[in-house]
């Protein structure tokens, strides 16, 4: 049985091979790169419930490949695999958003336990009964927040009303003429533009930090929020 799939990304061949023998033998689906280049690229082709990362990659560190994850998806739960005197090298992981740590050398039980923990419990964002969902985009009416893939996404006022509008829409090609009247107001004098304006703003905060993008155009139409 698939328990999920885990990225490892490790330079050490011999240590990344061992691992990846315990983790099939549990049951777990892996893949494994050597370089923190191929780590990321990989993380960005497919879909992973788990990566172990080492700290210490050519190519690009385990500390910039997390960085750049983070910005493009906020819940993956991510081990970072350390050396044993890299103090900083923990605290800089855990503020850049890794979700534990693990020193080398380790025993494989002990990874084991902690891999079980994050399966089990993935971070994520607490959802209320007036949460507006779409793919991996959570929008909290009561308190306007909005997040995607976990992070927090700061929006200006117009900008919220016209993603809740598109949320309330979902999966429905929306005119031109229906969002500067339902999001603006039908009695709008000003530049019709601004509807280009803002779904653009929108774009660069909601879809532009992830892989996939959500607001797609409808060409001489309007736009539709569909995955």
């Amino acid at each position: 049985m698939n328990k999920g799939r885990i990225l490892i990304v490790e330079d050490e061949a011999k240590i990344a091979r061992l691992i990846q023998l315990e983790l099939e033998y549990e049951g777990y689906e892996t893949k494994t790169a050597h370089t923190g280049m191929e780590g990321f690229s990989l993380f960005q082709q497919e879909d992973w419930d788990l990566l172990l990362l080492d700290v210490m990659l050519p190519e690009l560190s385990g500390l910039e490949v997390l960085r750049r994850i983070r910005s493009a998806d906020g819940h993956v739960p991510v081990i970072l695999l350390t050396a044993r005197d890299a103090l900083p090298d923990k605290v800089s992981g855990l503020d850049l958003g890794a979700n534990d740590y693990i020193t080398k050398p380790f025993q494989i039980e002990e990874l084991l336990a902690r891999i079980r923990v994050w399966m089990r419990h993935p971070p994520s964002v607490d959802k209320t009964d007036d949460s507006l969902e779409f793919g991996e985009l959570i929008v909290k009416e009561k308190t306007r927040e909005v997040y995607r893939a976990g992070q927090p996404i700061e929006l200006t006022p117009k900008e919220y009303d016209l993603l809740v509008y598109l949320l309330k829409n979902q999966n429905q090609v929306l005119t031109f003429d229906q969002l500067l009247t339902n999001v603006w107001g039908f009695d709008y004098y000003g530049d019709t533009n601004v509807v280009y304006v803002y779904i653009r703003y929108l774009r660069k905060k909601i879809d532009s930090p992830f892989s996939k993008p959500y607001i797609h155009t409808v060409r001489g139409v309007g736009y539709i929020l569909k995955e």
